[in-house]
């Protein structure tokens, strides 16, 4: 069956083979043919069935806006169409009575890409951007939490390819239960495709993925594509609107980062404790012995910092959470933790506290299995892997409640103008069964978003550990939106080529702090400069070993001051502007991004070598 659109793109074909059930779309310069290696199937629990067991019925549909083929399958419909206006063509797939069984759908499947060309590439959202040419020699080993939407596996919801110029961006407009699997096995072929499964163990709503096509294009149109999408559907705002908000967003602009902690308690029953290194389980730093380090960085000249302070409660770091309060006695309690608040506002430098509202220890005073997440069998998901030993899930609709207390009590004794709420733009959304509180991953993002809308309203700037799109209405800065290649070892083999795909889309919507480490054949720095983001000026790690945290060259003081000061000085001037291209001028060394005011004017352009660590800033 052939159904030909004309649209404002130009024409478009789409073309289903019945007795396959793939897809073919073909545009004025490309053919993009499904892949008979990636049938559609369906999972009922654990039995998997392709589409093409099932009997079909198939007709045109022509509407006042589109064309396109809907296919009855009894238990389920899918519904592909082409949009006149926008040439785009959506995947539609919409449950039926019947389909309660159905567990997860992996339609549509892939288009063939198979070629050794370098010029055939694969955009990835995994954390900053990933781009796999089709060449590329090392096997990708696939994306963290299984490729998730809105997780560091997805920062945003939506792949692309590239082959000779021509190109597809595909949009999760329905991202809240869906992920992509991506293979690519050595040079010749790469294969990326969506998967959607059960909310709450029902697929009760339609999966909607949009492909727009485009011709003489790279990932900066298709990233820009994205924006588009995100501003038209109202799902972002700037720094400026949430400066307009919050003024004290300016004031975090140009700022170096310091990460540093007070208590560490390992609990014995957690995976990290250590019964052969007892001081690896509990450390102390008073709140004087931080002041001290901080004035340090004051009389070194430094005039903006922020500091992110963990383990500053008296359970110690990712302890007992959310009863976390009051400040640690043994490190000065709350008359310490004022005296290095005024001291940070008194020298002009901004204060913020980790805090966490997702991890639910059982230790902690309130803690009650019946506001855990609970899984549609009943079961609840607990593990002790983190400092604070056995823990579960706090079900999101409860966080706000929890935010509000805590929130409330804190300022009676601290003033904030940071938070960082542990894990809520880096994991996954949760579910919850439970039926006091039944809540799907989509309010779950919600909820979790009302938590850093009440931070807002305190004048307080809210934070995360990474970034996600969903969260890009109400977040102002995070710990970090690193390439993948930045969380493993410095000599790992890398998966493809770092590409800033989520500073492409939003980098003057949130403030991203960079690692700064001099490795021993890269310096990360260049990569902040290249980004336009903040420096980190110091990074001590919660954890050593992982997220990144491997130790490069060591600075002096003043070394890791003045390099930062470079960051800084970038950053004052791009942070509120658009990155409006990318591009690798010699290989992939030497790299160049592009940021402007949304009218082009003030341009200002950053070209790095990451062979020779040379960099060049103009405009």
């Amino acid at each position: 069956m052939t159904i030909q659109t004309m649209t404002k793109q130009g024409s478009i074909r789409l073309i289903l083979d019945e007795s396959t059930l793939q897809y073919t779309i073909e545009t004025a310069e490309a053919v993009w043919k499904g892949d008979m290696a990636c049938p559609a199937v369906m999972y009922t629990g654990a039995e998997k069935k392709a589409f093409t067991s099932l009997s079909a019925c198939h007709r045109e549909v022509h509407n006042g806006v589109g064309d396109g083929i809907r296919s009855d399958f009894g238990v389920f419909e899918t519904y592909v169409w082409v949009e006149r206006v926008t040439g785009d063509v959506r995947f539609e797939w919409i449950p039926l009575p019947g389909s309660e069984n159905i567990t997860r759908v992996e339609w549509p499947g892939a288009f063939e890409f198979e070629s050794d060309r370098p010029d055939w590439v694969t955009l990835l959202n995994q954390q900053q951007g990933l781009l796999i040419p089709n060449d590329w020699p090392v096997p990708f080993k696939g994306l963290p939490f299984e490729g998730r939407y809105q997780t560091a596996g997805c920062y945003m919801p939506w792949f692309g390819q590239v082959k000779e110029g021509n190109g597809y961006i595909a949009i999760a407009e329905t991202p809240w239960n869906g992920g992509i699997r991506a293979v690519h096995e050595g040079p010749g072929m790469t294969m990326v495709a969506p998967w959607w499964e059960a909310s709450l163990g029902q697929m009760d709503y339609k999966r909607v993925l949009r492909y727009s096509f485009r011709t003489a294009c790279d990932y900066n149109d298709l990233a820009k594509i994205y924006r588009n999408y995100v501003f038209e559907n109202g799902l972002a705002a700037t720094l400026k609107e949430k400066a307009a908000r919050v003024p004290s967003v300016e004031k975090l602009i140009g700022c170096g980062f310091v990460h540093l902690g007070i208590k560490t308690h390992v609990n014995p029953k957690s995976s990290f404790f250590d019964p052969e290194d007892p001081e690896k389980n509990n450390r102390l730093t008073t709140f004087e012995q931080r002041k001290k380090e901080l004035e340090a960085y004051h009389e070194a000249g430094v005039k903006k910092l922020y500091l992110h302070l963990d383990g500053w409660a008296q359970p110690g770091y990712d302890n007992e959470h959310p009863d976390y309060m009051p400040a640690c006695k043994e490190a000065g309690g709350w008359e310490g933790m004022q005296d290095l608040e005024k001291a940070l506002h008194e020298w002009g430098y901004l204060f913020g506290i980790h805090d966490q509202y997702r991890d639910y220890y059982r230790e902690a005073a309130s803690f009650d299995e019946d506001y855990a997440v609970k899984n549609v069998d009943g079961s609840i998901p607990e593990h002790a892997r983190w400092a604070g030993g056995p823990q579960s899930y706090l079900c999101a609709s409860q966080a706000p409640y929890y935010v509000r207390r805590n929130f409330t009590e804190l300022l009676q004794h601290v003033k904030l103008d940071g938070a960082y709420l542990d894990v809520f733009t880096c994991n996954e959304a949760d579910e919850c069964a439970n039926p006091r509180h039944r809540m799907s991953r989509r309010e779950c993002y919600d909820n979790r978003g009302r938590c850093f809308d009440f931070l807002l309203s305190r004048g307080i700037l809210p934070s995360s550990e990474e970034v996600s799109d969903w969260s890009m209405r109400s977040l102002c800065f995070c710990h970090y939106a690193p390439y993948a290649f930045q969380m493993e070892e410095p000599d790992a083999p890398r998966q493809g080529v770092p590409v800033p795909l989520f500073d492409l889309v939003y980098h003057d919507c949130v403030i991203i702090p960079w690692m700064m480490e001099k490795h021993e054949n890269e310096d990360y720095m260049l990569y902040a400069l290249l980004n336009g983001g903040a420096p980190y000026l110091r990074r001590d790690p919660a954890y050593v070993g992982i997220d990144g945290a491997f130790s490069g060259k060591e600075q002096s003081i003043e070394e890791a001051i003045s390099r930062a000061e470079i960051v800084s000085s970038l950053h004052e001037r791009v942070a509120m502007k658009e990155m409006i291209s990318h591009r690798f001028v010699s290989g992939y060394d030497v790299q160049e991004t592009t940021f402007a005011e949304p009218d082009g004017s003030e341009k200002v352009r950053v070209r790095i070598d990451t062979r020779t660590g040379e960099y060049e800033i103009e405009g």
